[in-house]
């Protein structure tokens, strides 16, 4: 284990830590909470930086608008270089490109096991059976299961190539009008809804996640 102990640390990368990150960040925490509740999500940290991080800097206004919309809690992000010790923590990188990826696992830190980009991690983890996987009624089992699921990922990986190198980007909508990011705000949730559900164990409620956000 990655993380502090008893927790599972997952780790959000894309470049400058101000547009794709903080919003798969703080999706992501919005999807854990709406499926675990509080009782079981202490379990899951969830952070995010850049490879060319504006250490300190706000997210963008319009990412901001956009978690707004999802109904996130966008409150008190700043911006975050990546660093060496990010990498050793966590769990579970995932990244907005393949160049992330890359980036990331030329870190070292026997870091190429756990960093998959997030498009990557979602085909992976559609193929993975939820019953072989460890059951997620209490924080501790939350934890396991997470751990267990990027081992069954990274098995896979070999095995499931995407169809083509562009289906496992996320593009910069940095200086994007706000269209834009709604675009790839919905992009970014619908390829983390299949893997909340798989880290919980929970499916989403009907209608509620990979459809877009609560108002336009």
């Amino acid at each position: 284990m990655n993380g502090a102990a008893g927790a599972f640390r997952i780790l959000h990368v894309s470049t400058g830590n101000v547009c794709r990150s903080p919003i798969t960040e703080r999706l992501t925490r919005h999807a854990l909470a709406e499926r675990l509740g509080a009782s079981r999500t202490g379990g899951l940290v969830v952070e995010s930086a850049g490879t060319w991080g504006h250490e300190g800097a706000p997210m963008e206004e319009n990412a901001l608008a956009v978690l707004l919309e999802y109904g996130a809690d966008a409150e008190g992000f700043t911006g975050r270089e990546l660093l060496d010790e990010h990498v050793v923590r966590a769990d579970l990188v995932l990244t907005a490109t393949r160049d992330h990826r890359a980036q990331v696992v030329s870190m070292g830190h026997s870091a190429g096991l756990r960093t998959f980009t997030l498009k990557e991690f979602t085909r992976l983890v559609r193929a993975i059976d939820p019953a072989t996987l460890p059951a997620a009624r209490s924080r501790e089992e939350v934890v396991e299961r997470a751990h267990a699921l990027v081992q069954a990922a990274a098995a896979l990986r070999g095995w499931l190539l995407a169809p083509s190198p562009e289906a496992d980007e996320i593009h910069d909508p940095y200086g994007a009008p706000i269209p834009y990011f709604r675009s790839v705000g919905e992009e970014i949730s619908q390829a983390l809804d299949p893997v909340v559900t798989a880290l919980t164990g929970v499916p989403a409620a009907a209608g509620a996640a990979g459809h877009g956000p609560l108002y336009r």
